[in-house]
This record gives C-alpha cells, sequence and structure tokens, in this order.
C-alpha cells in the first residue's frame, strides 16, 4: 500500500466473530475517516468495515504500513493478536475491551465515544511493558530451532495427558531444582494476572522489572513460584524418559518438543507499548477487573466505608 507521508495512519483489529466489535470498529473508522485519517485493517476484515461504511478511508494492513498507533476492539486475545504485529515495530496499542476481564485494555465498550476524539488529539501517554523471549534447542549442539516472544508468558505443558514431564530448571546456568510437572511457566509482570495467576503465581505490579517461574501441579518438596531477576536467564531441560512437551507463547504460537531439547527464556528485545488514557493505578485496574470484595465478608460500618474507585 503507498502511504502518503502526510496521512495519518491508524491500525484496526477487532474481534471479527463479535457483533459488537464489528460495529464499534466501524463507528471508529468512521470517525478517523471523518478526520482525514486512514485506517488499516487486516485484508479479510477490510470487507467486514466496508459492508458497514462503504466510503470509509481504508486501506490494507502490511509490512510497509507505517501506523502511529493499533486500536484493538475485543479482549485480551485480540490484543495478543495485534502485538504480533506492533511489536517489532514499537506501535502503541489501545485496546478497547469488549471482551471478559480484558486486563490489556484501556478502555470499555461504553467508552468508545470518547475514541475518536482521544486518537485525534493523540491524548494518550504511552506506558511500556517487559516482554520474553525464548528459543528452542536441540539435543545435539544445542542450535536454536525455534523462536518466538510472548507479553504475557512461555509455557511448557505436558504432551501426554497420563503423564507428568520432568524437566529440570536452570537459572543462569546453575541448576535451581527437577520437577515431574504439568508444566513450567516463565512469566512477566502482565502476564502475572493471566495464565500464571490461575496457577497460584503471584500477582506482580507491571511497572515492577522481574520475571516470573511458576510450576504446574508440580510433585515435588519445592514447588513455588520464583520472582526472578529480569537479566535472569532460565532454562528447561525435558529429561530422557519424558513423552515430550509443547511449548506455548500467549497461548497463540506453538512448537513441539521432544526429550532433551531445552528453552531458554529471557528478556525481550521488545517492550509492548500500552496506549493509556488517564493515569489509573494498578491496583484500582486490579480491584475493578476482578471484582474484588474490597469491603470484606463481614461487611463495614458506613464511617469505614473502603472506596476501590
Amino acid at each position: 500500500m503507498g502511504v502518503n507521508p502526510t496521512t495519518r495512519h491508524v491500525a484496526v483489529t477487532m474481534h471479527t466473530r463479535r457483533p459488537a466489535a464489528l460495529d464499534a470498529a466501524a463507528e471508529f473508522v468512521a470517525g478517523m475517516s471523518a478526520h482525514g485519517i486512514v485506517s488499516v485493517l487486516m485484508p479479510d476484515e477490510v470487507e467486514l468495515v466496508r459492508q458497514r461504511i462503504p466510503d470509509a478511508a481504508v486501506g490494507t494492513l502490511d509490512d510497509d504500513t507505517s501506523c502511529e498507533l493499533s486500536v484493538v476492539f475485543g479482549g485480551d486475545g485480540n490484543i495478543l493478536r495485534a502485538a504480533e504485529w506492533a511489536l517489532p515495530r514499537e506501535v502503541p496499542v489501545l485496546g478497547v475491551n469488549l471482551g471478559h476481564v480484558g486486563f490489556l485494555a484501556e478502555l470499555e465498550s461504553s467508552q468508545v465515544g470518547t475514541l475518536v476524539d482521544t486518537v485525534v488529539n493523540r491524548a494518550y501517554d504511552v506506558e511500556e511493558r517487559s516482554t520474553v523471549d525464548c528459543a528452542i534447542r536441540d539435543r545435539v549442539g544445542g542450535k536454536a530451532v525455534w523462536r518466538s516472544f510472548a507479553v504475557n508468558e512461555c509455557s511448557l505443558e505436558k504432551g501426554a495427558r497420563e503423564r507428568m514431564m520432568d524437566v529440570l530448571i536452570r537459572v543462569d546456568d546453575r541448576p535451581l531444582c527437577r520437577w515431574a510437572t504439568d508444566g513450567v511457566l516463565v512469566a512477566t509482570p502482565t502476564g502475572s494476572t493471566a495464565y500464571a495467576f490461575s496457577a497460584h503465581g503471584p500477582v506482580v505490579w507491571p511497572d515492577v522489572d522481574a520475571t516470573l517461574l511458576v510450576p504446574l501441579s508440580a510433585h515435588a518438596l519445592f514447588a513455588r513460584p520464583c520472582v526472578l531477576s529480569p537479566n535472569s536467564t532460565v532454562r528447561i531441560e525435558l529429561l530422557p524418559g519424558t513423552h515430550g512437551g509443547v511449548l506455548w507463547c500467549d497461548g497463540r504460537r506453538r512448537a513441539e518438543m521432544a526429550a532433551g531439547m531445552e528453552v531458554e527464556v529471557r528478556r525481550g528485545e521488545h517492550t509492548l507499548r500500552l496506549a493509556r488514557t488517564a493515569e489509573q493505578p494498578f491496583v484500582t485496574r486490579l480491584v475493578r477487573k476482578f471484582q474484588l470484595p474490597v469491603n470484606g465478608w463481614r461487611g463495614v460500618d458506613e464511617r469505614d466505608q473502603v472506596h476501590a474507585g
């Protein structure tokens, strides 16, 4: 797609199977078009928007497209999808939650009406989140045979349902523990409220620079989640006798691993840039998204009422 350097471009992605997401995206694209801003979409999404707004200024998202922002209509899964394009290009991502929890999203569906003015006026700040890079190394020579990144977590999971896998964990080239386990997560602070949260890992504030190591149902005396230095390198080796495993990155990209292979996880080369329209403390977001009972089960007197924001 030819790009006019004087024309502003915004990438738009959406949950195409949710009518509410399609309608919200179409409304946003119409607003962008009215202000002379071109919305670029994935090829299969261009026609869906044109069916609703035939005269909208839209284009097709490709490797050469230069965008100031990526706007996502859906849930966290759609934001992770958009991150695959935005991360290496360092394009900020602004999510509109039309899913369930939506921890990565900035706006709720009820706030879509304010979005056009926000983007037109660039009325947002950018928050940077750490990522992790992972590489699967072969049994012979340690050559990397597969690479990817993760915003939330890399999860190595057992390949055979009926049997645990046997793994050796090394941190900074020093053995830490050996686990018979269903899996192992290496997560970012952003991912601490995702899969790692379900695995009873700690909730880590996103501005904390750290890496999480979380076992999944490990059969071992020491099987506690660990908070590591952000500069630590984690290596997980599938020991002989294990029936293989599957490495997932954010639940979106996967690769098979055989016994003797090793996955290496370290700080990511790129950061995820999230667009924020208002300063909102993480504790407020945590209470709101998880609907935490901040008043306690005993109830409170009006004088002691706790306001979560």
